[in-house]
């Protein structure tokens, strides 16, 4: 008897599994300008490709449209929504750990032209954040019928920023915005940067990658060929950028990567270390194919983004003076590289009305940052004038600035947020 009540239930949920998903494959066929291919159901959700038809300019569908990419993955109707706003482009479907905690549907969004979601005529005129929030918010009327419950937008970095501009451009789109490690500059060069560069960590551990950076450009000679074998290795090349050049700009990005990632001084090689040593050390911290051609051109949207209206960081060399061939020394070179004729110019506009915006109107976000981050020195300042929160993790960086990475104490002053914006109960405490 209890075996045939035991299958029963188990014949029963399944049936209710089957059913809604039938229900989101019904829906999904009746939305317009949509077309959707069904993926492997992941840890108990049905996920779909999707491709939204979405005009390349908002304002004027005369100017012609373009195919944007999305996964949802749909567990039921009546849980909150995460819009995953990516600041690049998407590989796959994956579920975000807001997602998990929350138990919640989740829709993930390539960034316009970036990835599948280019236009055929790469125009760059609309790629501009008005644009691509406003692909993130035809989405979210596409599906507001559909998940009527809590939406919650959140994102990584350039992704984390994109939740913020998407907050900005429409207040009222989502309940609650969680941007991870996202900065906000407040110029064409966030000047910040270099602040944080000079006062982050020890001082002994900052001589100590500056005394570096020396070292490998006094034996540019000889680590040179050896990074001529390894470009062949990795099948790169430098048109854009010579690899002379590239060897000079991957030098001066040494340090922001270094804290960016949370590197250990410790790890520093010595002065006498081999020039074998010297070279295998700085590739794993600076990576040198970041400046060859096919990064280049994989983040020309990127750049032009950072060039136009989100502003970016540069090089300070004037410390290096006798010691660059390449790079200039009176003047701060950026890290702004391109595969075109650059030729529209910065509009700082933007950024001051998001930031004086997020000063006095910003409420309802949760800004979660690592204290060792470079980019940190770029994060949206505390301030007690908006109903918002910050988690500044300590000794935590850009790849680890996470929910999952939260003390005790943290994770439970971020759900009790959580539940009391969204008026929900969190079913997880989380891990």
């Amino acid at each position: 008897m209890k075996k045939t009540k035991l299958l029963f239930i188990l014949l029963f949920f399944s049936f209710c599994m089957q059913a809604q998903q039938n229900d989101i494959e019904s829906i999904l066929s009746k939305l317009p300008d949509i077309s959707y291919e069904k993926l492997n159901e992941v840890n108990g959700y049905s996920t779909f490709a999707i491709q939204v038809k979405q005009a390349i300019d908002h304002s004027d569908t005369s100017k012609g449209f373009f195919h944007q990419k999305v996964y949802l993955s749909h567990k039921s109707f009546e849980k909150p929504t995460v819009m995953i706003t990516e600041g690049y482009n998407v590989n796959r479907n994956r579920i975000y750990e807001l997602t998990n905690l929350l138990d919640a549907n989740q829709i993930q969004v390539e960034h316009r032209y970036f990835g599948e979601s280019i236009p055929d005529s790469l125009d760059y005129r609309f790629l501009n954040l008005k644009q691509a929030t406003g692909d993130l918010h035809r989405i979210r009327q596409l599906f507001a019928d559909i998940y009527s419950n809590k939406w919650i937008s959140t994102g990584i970095s350039k992704g984390g920023a994109t939740t913020i501009y998407y907050r900005y451009f429409y207040p009222n789109d989502m309940d609650v915005s969680v941007p991870y490690v996202a900065p906000i500059n407040k110029s064409y060069e966030e000047q910040r940067i270099y602040d944080f560069l000079d006062t982050v960590g020890t001082e002994e551990c900052r001589n100590r990658i500056k005394d570096f950076q020396i070292q490998i450009l006094k034996n540019r000679d000889k680590i040179i060929p050896l990074l001529k074998f390894y470009s062949l290795g990795a099948k790169v090349k430098y048109s854009y950028l010579s690899l002379s050049q590239a060897f000079e700009y991957a030098v001066m990005e040494y340090p922001f990567s270094f804290w960016q990632y949370g590197k250990d001084c410790e790890n520093i090689p010595s002065k006498t270390a081999t020039i074998e040593e010297i070279t295998e050390y700085f590739l794993s911290v600076s990576s040198l194919t970041f400046f060859s051609d096919e990064f280049i051109q994989r983040y020309s949207s990127h750049y032009y983004q950072s060039a136009t209206e989100m502003g970016y960081y540069g090089y300070e060399t004037n410390e290096f003076k006798g010691y660059l061939m390449e790079l200039p020394t009176d003047s701060n070179p950026m890290a702004l590289f391109f595969p075109f004729e650059m030729t529209e110019k910065f509009d700082g506009q933007l950024l001051d009305d998001v930031n004086l915006w997020l000063e006095t109107k910003g409420n309802k976000i949760i800004y979660i940052y690592g204290e060792i981050d470079t980019w940190s020195a770029s994060a949206v300042p505390p301030n007690d004038k908006v109903d918002s929160k910050w988690f500044i993790l300590p000794r935590k960086h850009h790849g680890n600035a996470r929910i999952k990475s939260m003390t005790s104490a943290e994770k439970e002053r971020l759900i009790e947020t959580l539940e009391k914006w969204l008026a929900i109960k969190i079913p997880s405490k989380m891990d």
